[in-house]
């Protein structure tokens, strides 16, 4: 037999621009307005989601990671020259500079 979980039920009011500001904290965050106040109680670190513009970069970002892990494997293999790793590492690099505004290290 399962054992039924205390629960508190709250009502309280806010004014407009609190609930605007609730809303847009949570949809910021992802998450709906109970699961947001749930976390801020808890001392839970909130963040913003990335946007969709840096989510489809980070994804870009990976896929050039991919490509250059296969242009490595050719390398070894002996298929590529170590020219286009090189290559592909530089180009990395550049765009590390583009997302972060500084050269790579």
């Amino acid at each position: 037999m399962s054992k039924k979980r205390d629960t508190h039920h709250m009502h309280f009011e806010l004014t407009p621009e609190q609930y605007r500001a609730l809303c847009e904290k949570a949809k910021q965050c992802g998450l709906s307005k109970r699961a947001f106040l749930i976390r801020c109680i808890e001392g839970a670190k909130l963040r913003a989601r990335p946007s969709e513009e840096l989510q489809k970069l980070r994804l870009e970002v990976h896929y050039i990671g991919v490509n250059i892990n296969q242009i490595a494997r050719s390398v070894n293999a002996g298929i590529a020259r170590p020219e286009d790793a090189k290559r592909a590492l530089y180009l990395l690099d550049k765009v590390y500079e583009l997302l972060h505004g500084t050269e790579a290290a």
